[in-house]
């Protein structure tokens, strides 16, 4: 893209439609680029979107055999210029998110990486799904992270 997006601001186009697949959010940013009056450079877009899962401020989730992407419990979803026409523009449904699917896959996430950073000592690693866990708690009330919490804290006390 002519400007890179930041997270927060991929996390408020995702917002627009509720959730987006990952071709849709392709196909927003496309439209976003043109009306700022550049191109998509697609490396640079599926990097930053890459970036923003990685940040949890923009979750993937499966549904019937779909993937979905909804803002995540890290972003502060904001809108990017030009972007509040792109719901009348595009032909994208705008969709309600599967709030269990989505804190089912944010669980999934934080326990696989917590455990990996416990087993390598990586205490940097640990204080950062830490970190996360506190937006998670915030985001959904389905995702258990008082044990996780526990488990971090008792590794990085060790």
């Amino acid at each position: 893209m002519t400007t890179e997006l930041q997270t927060d601001e991929l996390a408020g186009v995702v917002d627009l439609f509720g959730a987006l697949t990952p071709a849709e959010l392709r196909q927003a940013l496309d439209e976003l680029a043109f009306k700022q009056g550049g191109a998509v450079d697609e490396p640079v877009a599926s990097d930053a979107v890459e970036d923003a899962v990685d940040a949890y401020a923009i979750v993937r989730y499966e549904r019937d055999g779909q993937s979905f992407l909804v803002p995540g419990p890290a972003a502060f979803p904001t809108l990017p210029a030009n972007a509040e026409d792109l719901p009348h523009i595009l032909e994208i449904p705008e969709r309600d998110v599967d709030r269990d699917a989505a804190s089912d896959a944010v669980e999934a996430r934080l326990t696989a990486e917590a455990a990996r950073a416990v087993d390598a000592g990586d205490e940097a690693a640990m204080r950062d799904v830490l970190d996360v866990t506190y937006d998670v708690a915030v985001w959904s009330d389905r995702v258990a992270v008082d044990d996780l919490r526990d488990r971090l804290a008792d590794a990085l006390d060790e």
